[in-house]
């Protein structure tokens, strides 16, 4: 099974905030192929002090954390999506968040699911009908 993981998983697997998420990306015979835009890398290096400061963690070792995340996580180029893709993209997000435009566009590009733990997200997108996106409480089931 296809997953698109959005930056909050990823932060959240890297501060440690549950054993959860961590233990689904690097499961042992995992069963999911996990996947993120390079634009995660831009959201997570804006939000490195906040990283920081709730993992208590120092810079090279939230650096080599990531590291080790992303040997489990493929990075996609945006530039192979479509344009039809991103529009359909920004109609399900433009008035969600706009900034979750590149998973969404990810998701529907990849035939894959969003796990997200942005609860506005994942409300807005399953109201419009988006049905591929799912919540950490949802992957544990899987």
């Amino acid at each position: 099974m296809r997953i698109v993981v959005d930056t909050n998983i990823i932060f959240s697997a890297l501060i440690g905030s549950g054993v959860t998420i961590p233990d689904i990306i690097i499961a042992p015979f995992n069963r999911f192929q996990f996947y993120a835009s390079q634009y995660v890398f831009e959201e997570l290096e804006n939000n490195k002090g906040k990283l920081l400061k709730a993992s208590k963690m120092s810079e090279e070792k939230i650096d080599i954390a990531i590291s080790k995340l992303f040997e489990y996580i493929k990075i996609i180029p945006l530039e192979i999506i479509p344009q039809n893709i991103w529009l359909a993209a920004e109609v399900l997000t433009l008035d969600i968040d706009p900034d979750d435009i590149s998973f969404v566009a990810l998701s529907i590009f990849l035939d894959a699911y969003l796990w997200t733990g942005d609860k506005v997200l994942y409300k807005g997108l399953v109201k419009k009908g988006f049905d591929r996106v799912i919540a950490t409480s949802e992957m544990t089931k899987l």
